[in-house]
């Protein structure tokens, strides 16, 4: 399994943490975040970074971290495939895995400690979607609605 994993500097200790935390399982990651945590740097680039990886399948699922969560998850949410979900307990990481087929977990490094945020990815890297049934319909439905709003080519998108 691959990770990409992004953050601004409010996420950067974070960051750094969870992916020590999964090299320690032999989950490689690549890192798609600011480059210190001194240095403040928006995070919409790393968002878009961590989205990227994902929708071009150099990755399995990706990790975007900020201060709250919230500005990072709208960021990935923008770029088409994406179905990131800001989790801030284990049992939502699992339900957006089983329910929605989230491809991308939000993090909060400002919200959630860092004990609570690995076994947050812990929760959401065990689950698998379950395919079928009225899960598979409203992931379908929010595709169909992404594909009449999106305008542009997922594969426009990479830099």
């Amino acid at each position: 399994m691959r990770i990409a994993i992004g953050s601004d500097h409010a996420g950067y200790q974070l960051k750094r943490l969870i992916m020590d935390h999964l090299y320690k399982q032999g989950i490689a990651c690549e890192d798609y975040g600011a480059p210190n945590g001194i240095d403040a740097a928006s995070y919409v680039p790393f968002g878009q970074a961590v989205a990227n990886a994902v929708i071009s399948g150099a990755v399995d699922y990706g990790i975007a971290i900020c201060g709250t969560g919230l500005g990072i998850s709208m960021t990935t949410n923008k770029i088409k495939g994406i179905r990131a979900a800001l989790c801030v307990n284990e049992y939502m990481a699992r339900m957006a895995r089983q329910h929605n087929n989230a491809n991308v977990l939000a993090l909060g490094a400002r919200v959630v400690g860092p004990a609570l945020a690995c076994s947050i990815v812990d929760a959401f890297l065990a689950e698998d979607f379950e395919a079928g049934g009225r899960h598979q319909v409203r992931v379908d439905e929010m595709t169909r609605l992404e594909n009449q709003n999106f305008k542009i080519d997922p594969e426009a998108q990479h830099d």
